[in-house]
Protein backbone atom coordinates (compact mmCIF):
# COMPACT_ATOMS: atom_id res chain seq x y z
CA UNK A 1 0.00 0.00 0.00
CA UNK A 2 1.35 3.90 -0.64
CA UNK A 3 0.22 7.02 0.19
CA UNK A 4 1.70 10.02 -1.60
CA UNK A 5 1.26 13.79 0.37
CA UNK A 6 3.30 16.25 -1.18
CA UNK A 7 1.78 20.19 -1.07
CA UNK A 8 3.68 23.43 -1.61
CA UNK A 9 2.37 25.84 0.66
CA UNK A 10 5.35 28.48 0.51
CA UNK A 11 8.54 28.66 -0.88
CA UNK A 12 10.13 27.88 2.40
CA UNK A 13 9.18 24.06 1.66
CA UNK A 14 11.96 23.84 -0.50
CA UNK A 15 13.91 23.03 2.43
CA UNK A 16 11.65 20.28 4.37
CA UNK A 17 12.56 16.56 2.81
CA UNK A 18 8.98 15.51 2.92
CA UNK A 19 7.75 12.15 1.98
CA UNK A 20 6.40 11.97 -1.92
CA UNK A 21 5.89 8.04 -2.00
CA UNK A 22 5.68 6.27 0.98
CA UNK A 23 4.89 2.25 1.81
CA UNK A 24 2.73 1.01 4.57
CA UNK A 25 2.73 -1.97 5.92
CA UNK A 26 0.39 -3.28 9.24
CA UNK A 27 3.51 -5.77 9.36
CA UNK A 28 7.12 -4.44 8.35
CA UNK A 29 8.46 -1.17 8.92
CA UNK A 30 8.76 -0.28 5.25
CA UNK A 31 10.04 3.76 6.12
CA UNK A 32 13.60 3.08 4.74
CA UNK A 33 12.03 2.01 1.32
CA UNK A 34 9.94 5.71 0.96
CA UNK A 35 10.51 7.59 -2.10
CA UNK A 36 11.06 11.34 -0.86
CA UNK A 37 11.40 14.51 -2.58
CA UNK A 38 14.55 14.46 -2.00
CA UNK A 39 15.27 11.04 -3.89
CA UNK A 40 12.92 12.88 -6.36
CA UNK A 41 14.86 15.60 -7.14
CA UNK A 42 18.25 13.43 -6.77
CA UNK A 43 16.77 11.38 -9.96
CA UNK A 44 16.22 14.94 -11.84
CA UNK A 45 19.56 15.99 -11.18
CA UNK A 46 21.01 12.38 -12.73
CA UNK A 47 18.67 12.62 -15.56
CA UNK A 48 18.81 16.37 -16.55
CA UNK A 49 23.63 15.46 -16.56
CA UNK A 50 22.58 12.27 -19.03
CA UNK A 51 20.81 14.67 -21.20
CA UNK A 52 23.50 17.14 -21.43
CA UNK A 53 25.87 14.31 -22.19
CA UNK A 54 23.73 13.03 -24.98
CA UNK A 55 22.94 16.42 -26.36
CA UNK A 56 26.79 16.92 -26.91
CA UNK A 57 26.81 14.02 -29.43
CA UNK A 58 26.24 16.66 -31.78
CA UNK A 59 24.79 13.96 -34.15
CA UNK A 60 28.49 13.24 -36.05
CA UNK A 61 28.41 16.35 -37.44
CA UNK A 62 32.31 17.80 -38.22
CA UNK A 63 31.36 21.53 -36.83
CA UNK A 64 30.03 21.93 -33.40
CA UNK A 65 26.68 23.61 -32.44
CA UNK A 66 26.34 25.96 -30.19
CA UNK A 67 25.37 23.66 -27.40
CA UNK A 68 28.13 21.58 -28.17
CA UNK A 69 30.82 24.47 -27.84
CA UNK A 70 29.45 25.36 -24.64
CA UNK A 71 29.87 21.77 -22.96
CA UNK A 72 33.18 21.35 -24.29
CA UNK A 73 34.06 24.45 -23.14
CA UNK A 74 33.08 23.20 -19.77
CA UNK A 75 35.10 20.06 -20.39
CA UNK A 76 38.13 22.37 -20.64
CA UNK A 77 38.00 24.60 -18.50
CA UNK A 78 37.28 21.76 -15.35
CA UNK A 79 40.35 19.71 -17.48
CA UNK A 80 42.83 22.71 -17.05
CA UNK A 81 41.88 23.44 -13.40
CA UNK A 82 42.09 20.14 -12.58
CA UNK A 83 46.10 19.61 -14.55
CA UNK A 84 47.53 22.87 -12.80
CA UNK A 85 46.05 21.93 -9.00
CA UNK A 86 47.05 17.99 -9.54
CA UNK A 87 49.74 17.73 -12.52
CA UNK A 88 49.35 16.06 -15.53
CA UNK A 89 49.41 12.26 -15.01
CA UNK A 90 47.57 12.23 -11.83
CA UNK A 91 45.25 14.94 -12.92
CA UNK A 92 43.82 12.49 -15.80
CA UNK A 93 43.69 9.92 -13.30
CA UNK A 94 40.95 11.99 -11.35
CA UNK A 95 39.65 14.14 -13.60
CA UNK A 96 36.54 12.19 -14.40
CA UNK A 97 34.85 12.07 -10.97
CA UNK A 98 35.93 15.68 -10.45
CA UNK A 99 34.30 16.84 -13.45
CA UNK A 100 31.01 15.13 -12.46
CA UNK A 101 30.95 15.74 -8.82
CA UNK A 102 31.03 19.77 -10.54
CA UNK A 103 28.12 19.10 -13.13
CA UNK A 104 26.28 17.15 -10.36
CA UNK A 105 26.45 20.41 -8.17
CA UNK A 106 25.92 23.12 -10.86
CA UNK A 107 22.71 21.34 -12.04
CA UNK A 108 21.22 20.77 -8.45
CA UNK A 109 22.03 24.37 -7.58
CA UNK A 110 20.65 26.16 -10.78
CA UNK A 111 17.60 23.34 -10.68
CA UNK A 112 16.81 24.93 -7.10
CA UNK A 113 16.94 28.43 -8.59
CA UNK A 114 13.57 27.33 -10.15
CA UNK A 115 10.49 29.05 -7.83
CA UNK A 116 9.03 26.17 -5.31
CA UNK A 117 11.68 23.98 -6.42
CA UNK A 118 13.76 21.84 -3.90
CA UNK A 119 17.43 22.85 -3.11
CA UNK A 120 19.68 19.61 -2.66
CA UNK A 121 22.64 21.73 -1.83
CA UNK A 122 21.15 23.57 0.78
CA UNK A 123 21.03 20.55 3.01
CA UNK A 124 24.03 20.25 4.92
CA UNK A 125 23.31 16.89 5.95
CA UNK A 126 23.64 15.62 2.61
CA UNK A 127 26.40 18.02 1.40
CA UNK A 128 28.72 17.51 4.66
CA UNK A 129 28.16 13.91 3.97
CA UNK A 130 29.63 14.02 0.19
CA UNK A 131 32.80 16.13 1.75
CA UNK A 132 33.03 13.63 4.82
CA UNK A 133 33.36 10.48 2.24
CA UNK A 134 35.93 12.77 0.12
CA UNK A 135 37.64 13.53 2.55
CA UNK A 136 38.36 10.34 4.34
CA UNK A 137 38.48 8.74 0.66
CA UNK A 138 41.61 11.24 0.47
CA UNK A 139 43.24 10.41 3.44
CA UNK A 140 42.79 6.35 3.30
CA UNK A 141 44.32 7.43 0.09
CA UNK A 142 47.31 9.34 1.16
CA UNK A 143 47.96 6.34 4.01
CA UNK A 144 48.07 3.75 1.58
CA UNK A 145 50.32 5.54 -0.96
CA UNK A 146 52.87 7.07 1.57
CA UNK A 147 52.28 5.01 5.03
CA UNK A 148 54.28 6.10 7.89
CA UNK A 149 54.87 9.86 6.01
CA UNK A 150 51.60 10.93 5.80
CA UNK A 151 51.78 12.03 9.28
CA UNK A 152 54.74 13.86 8.49
CA UNK A 153 52.53 16.41 6.68
CA UNK A 154 51.06 17.67 10.01
CA UNK A 155 54.69 19.21 10.82
CA UNK A 156 55.35 22.14 9.44
CA UNK A 157 59.03 22.18 7.79
CA UNK A 158 62.14 23.79 10.00
CA UNK A 159 59.79 24.06 13.18
CA UNK A 160 61.38 24.19 16.10
CA UNK A 161 61.16 20.66 18.58
CA UNK A 162 59.12 22.66 21.86
CA UNK A 163 56.41 23.86 19.17
CA UNK A 164 56.03 20.02 17.44
CA UNK A 165 53.18 18.88 19.38
CA UNK A 166 51.29 22.24 19.28
CA UNK A 167 51.86 22.82 15.81
CA UNK A 168 50.58 19.51 15.38
CA UNK A 169 47.78 19.60 16.90
CA UNK A 170 46.57 23.00 15.33
CA UNK A 171 47.35 21.37 11.72
CA UNK A 172 45.62 18.09 12.81
CA UNK A 173 42.66 20.19 13.52
CA UNK A 174 42.71 22.61 10.41
CA UNK A 175 42.94 19.30 8.35
CA UNK A 176 39.76 17.54 10.10
CA UNK A 177 37.83 20.61 9.49
CA UNK A 178 38.17 20.01 5.35
CA UNK A 179 35.59 17.36 6.02
CA UNK A 180 33.15 20.26 6.76
CA UNK A 181 33.99 23.28 5.48
CA UNK A 182 34.23 21.67 2.25
CA UNK A 183 30.61 20.97 2.17
CA UNK A 184 29.50 23.67 4.77
CA UNK A 185 30.54 26.73 2.69
CA UNK A 186 28.69 25.36 -0.46
CA UNK A 187 25.17 24.77 1.97
CA UNK A 188 25.40 27.99 3.95
CA UNK A 189 25.81 30.32 0.61
CA UNK A 190 22.56 28.20 -1.38
CA UNK A 191 20.70 28.86 1.76
CA UNK A 192 21.43 31.98 2.73
CA UNK A 193 20.93 33.07 -0.81
CA UNK A 194 17.31 31.03 -1.05
CA UNK A 195 16.41 32.82 2.52
CA UNK A 196 17.34 36.41 1.38
CA UNK A 197 15.05 35.97 -1.76
CA UNK A 198 12.09 34.14 0.14
CA UNK A 199 11.82 37.26 3.17
CA UNK A 200 12.54 40.14 0.68
CA UNK A 201 9.58 38.52 -2.04
CA UNK A 202 7.84 38.06 1.28
CA UNK A 203 8.33 41.94 2.35
CA UNK A 204 7.77 43.22 -0.92
CA UNK A 205 4.16 41.93 -1.51
CA UNK A 206 3.11 42.79 1.66
CA UNK A 207 4.32 46.53 0.75
CA UNK A 208 2.94 46.59 -2.32
CA UNK A 209 -0.61 45.43 -1.25
CA UNK A 210 -0.86 48.28 1.28
CA UNK A 211 -2.18 51.08 -1.34
CA UNK A 212 -1.51 52.01 -4.60
CA UNK A 213 1.28 54.55 -4.02
CA UNK A 214 3.48 51.84 -1.67
CA UNK A 215 2.59 49.32 -4.78
CA UNK A 216 4.00 51.44 -7.68
CA UNK A 217 7.01 51.83 -4.61
CA UNK A 218 7.55 48.49 -4.57
CA UNK A 219 8.72 47.78 -8.02
CA UNK A 220 12.02 49.15 -6.62
CA UNK A 221 12.86 46.35 -4.39
CA UNK A 222 11.85 44.16 -7.17
CA UNK A 223 14.60 45.76 -9.22
CA UNK A 224 16.69 44.94 -6.35
CA UNK A 225 15.28 41.34 -6.07
CA UNK A 226 16.25 40.99 -9.96
CA UNK A 227 19.63 41.93 -9.24
CA UNK A 228 20.32 39.28 -6.11
CA UNK A 229 18.51 36.58 -8.24
CA UNK A 230 20.98 37.40 -10.89
CA UNK A 231 23.33 37.13 -8.02
CA UNK A 232 22.46 33.57 -7.51
CA UNK A 233 22.39 32.22 -10.32
CA UNK A 234 26.42 33.71 -10.34
CA UNK A 235 26.88 32.38 -6.57
CA UNK A 236 25.36 28.89 -7.88
CA UNK A 237 27.71 28.70 -10.42
CA UNK A 238 30.93 29.54 -8.73
CA UNK A 239 30.16 27.31 -5.61
CA UNK A 240 30.31 24.20 -8.22
CA UNK A 241 33.79 25.59 -9.29
CA UNK A 242 34.69 26.41 -5.88
CA UNK A 243 33.99 22.63 -4.52
CA UNK A 244 35.87 21.38 -7.50
CA UNK A 245 38.92 23.26 -6.85
CA UNK A 246 39.31 22.82 -3.56
CA UNK A 247 38.67 18.85 -3.89
CA UNK A 248 41.32 18.62 -6.28
CA UNK A 249 43.63 20.83 -3.90
CA UNK A 250 42.72 18.15 -1.18
CA UNK A 251 43.47 15.10 -3.38
CA UNK A 252 47.03 16.69 -4.34
CA UNK A 253 47.44 16.83 -0.62
CA UNK A 254 47.25 13.28 -0.17
CA UNK A 255 48.96 12.24 -3.92
CA UNK A 256 52.11 14.82 -2.91
CA UNK A 257 51.61 15.62 1.33
CA UNK A 258 52.17 19.35 -0.16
Amino acid sequence: MTTMNYIINSPLDQFEIRTFLGFVSPFFDLSALNFTIFSLYTMMVLFVMLGLNLLTDNHGKMVGSRWFVSQEALYDTILNMVKSQMGGVYGGFYFPFIYTLFIFVLVANLISMVPYSFALASHTVFIVSLSMSMWLGATIMAIYYHKLDFFGFFVPEGTPLPLVPVLVLIELLSYAARAISLGLRTSANILSGHLTLSILSGLTLTLMSVSVITFVLGFLPLAGMLAIVCLEYAISMMQAYVLSVLTAGYLKDALYLH
